[in-house]
This record gives structure tokens, sequence and C-alpha cells, in this order.
């Protein structure tokens, strides 16, 4: 079969399944959100009551928080849901809960967009992605994006931001949200102190620690050793996984059809893969076997 990029792959789509592919509504979105967030906080009562063996439940309650990552991902392209108030709304919480600023994040992801793998401008480069076993540890740990997430909100709320992918009128925006952000996580802190408590550690922030690593582990699978090329179909590498993957991540493993179209909400992305699949370049068959062969390229460069 002839090589087709995403371009052309997008335009040749029957205009009339285009058309139903960008079709926005509330209800997948209110439904899928309901799920993410209703477990959250059942998990989160069971552990604050310290139920029989709760502490097994703080790994599965922190990849729920952490892939509230996905959830910001969706409402920042307005496509979660049809109503741009829900789509604000949720992002705003999603984004406080994973300690990552909404409007922020809408600038770096858009760039991301706009130069996707380019090394020169995606800014999703500006930290390289492991080259070695150690950087790999280091960075599946999820620490660095802590620091870094820790550092973006303090250079923020300081209006000392240097990123070139936030315009200069939207500044005071983002060093609002960044002051509005740590004056309440100030506050919430303040409260544990005063009333002696520890739900929020024991709930979200232990929680959060020991989730990121498996968030790290997916993203890195998104775009890590694809070439370096302008073809989403090349670039950007759709996952093979389980049904429960796809519902905790909201459809992300379907990476590639995401950037070959990120109009498409994300419960049609099944749809869209239907019909470019046999157009994809770069693909893996499950987060474990692509980690796998990742460390295992790590061991086969050393020797």
């Amino acid at each position: 079969m002839e090589a087709v990029d995403h371009r052309t792959a997008v335009r040749d789509l029957d205009p009339a399944l285009r058309e139903s592919l960008v079709e926005r509504s509330d209800g997948p979105g209110l439904l899928r959100f309901g799920f993410h967030l209703g477990a959250i906080l059942v998990l989160g009562t069971l552990i604050a009551f310290r139920v029989p063996f709760w502490f097994v439940l703080l790994p599965v309650q922190g990849i729920l928080v952490v892939f509230l990552f996905t959830v910001l991902h969706e409402c920042t392209h307005e496509t979660a849901f049809k109503s741009s108030f829900l789509n604000t709304a949720v992002s705003i919480l999603s984004s406080f809960l994973i300690f990552v600023p909404p409007a922020w994040f809408r600038f770096f992801h858009f760039a991301h967009h706009r130069h996707t793998h380019d090394p020169a401008r995606d800014p999703e480069l500006q930290s390289p992605k492991p080259s070695t076993l150690i950087g790999y540890v280091k960075h599946v740990s999820g620490l660095p994006l802590w620091f870094s997430a820790i550092r973006t909100l303090a250079r923020n709320a300081m209006g000392r931001s240097a990123d070139d992918f936030v315009p200069e009128k939207a500044r005071p925006r983002v060093t609002f949200e960044a002051r509005v952000m740590l004056a309440i996580y100030v506050l919430i802190a303040a409260a544990s102190v005063f009333w002696e408590s520890s739900l929020v550690i024991s709930t979200w922030i232990v929680p959060a620690l020991l989730g990121q690593p498996f968030l790290r582990l997916f993203l890195l699978a998104e775009h890590t050793n694809c070439p370096h090329v302008e073809n989403m179909f090349e670039n950007t590498r759709t996952t093979f996984t389980t049904e429960l993957v796809r519902l905790v991540a909201w459809n992300m493993p379907f990476h590639a059809e995401h950037h070959a179209l990120p109009t498409v909400p994300f419960h049609k992305l099944p749809d869209l893969h239907e019909a470019v699949r046999d157009h994809l370049k770069t693909t893996a068959d499950g987060y474990a076997r692509f980690n796998g062969e990742l460390v295992s390229g790590y061991s086969s460069n050393k020797s």
C-alpha cells in the first residue's frame, strides 16, 4: 500500500464521517468524568477511614489522580464537552489536583501540536527523553516532573516566565493563575496543620507521588524514539492496550490519531482509528512491551 501521511488521510475521509467525528457533546464527557472523579472520591473515602488493607489502594488512587492529566488534556482542546463552561471548569479542577497551571499548559500544549517532535520548537523536547537506564529510572520516578512543576508555578507566580510559547499579552493571566493556585495550596496546608489532619497527605499527595511513575511510563510511549518528521503517523505513536487503560486515559493511547485530527473528541477516537489504522507507521503492542524494548535498547547501547 502506498504511504499516506496524516494530512492526506484526513483529507480523504468521507465528508459525512469527518463531520460526525468532530461533533462534540456533553454526555460522554460527563459520564467519563463522573466515573473518574467518582472513583477518586470513593477510594479517597476508603483510605480516609482506613479500611482493611487501605494502603493497597494508595497507588490505585494515585493512578486515578495523576491521569487527570488526560482529562486536562482533553479539556484543553475543548473536546471533552460541548459546553465551554464544562471544559473550563473541569480543566481548572483537574489541573489543580495535578499541580499544572491550566492556561500555561494550554499554550505549552498547543505549541507541542504546532511543532510536534521538532527538536528546535516542540516544548516537550526542552527536557530530553532519557537515553540511559539511570536516566530512565530517574524519569519514571516522577521526581524531575515534580521539581519542574514546582519551578514552573513559582516562576510564573513571580512573573518571571520566559517560556516563548506564552504570548506576551497572556503573561499577566499566567502569573495570576499561578498565584491563585499557590495561595490555595498554602491555605490547604495551613488548614491541615491547624486541624492536625493528614487527610490531604494520605488521600492526595502520597497517592499522587505513587501514581506518577505510571503516567511517566504511559507518556513515554507517545513520541519517544519516533522520527523527527512532519507526518503525525510517524512522529507520534499509537499504543494498542486494554479497555481499562483507554478508559482511565480518555482514549489517549490513540495518540497518532489525536495528533492527526485534534478536534476529534476522546469518545470518537476509536472511530477515527478504524478509518486511518492502515496508515499508521509508529505503533506499540502495549505499554509494558514498549517500555521493555526501550530499556533493552539502553542495555544494547551500553554494550
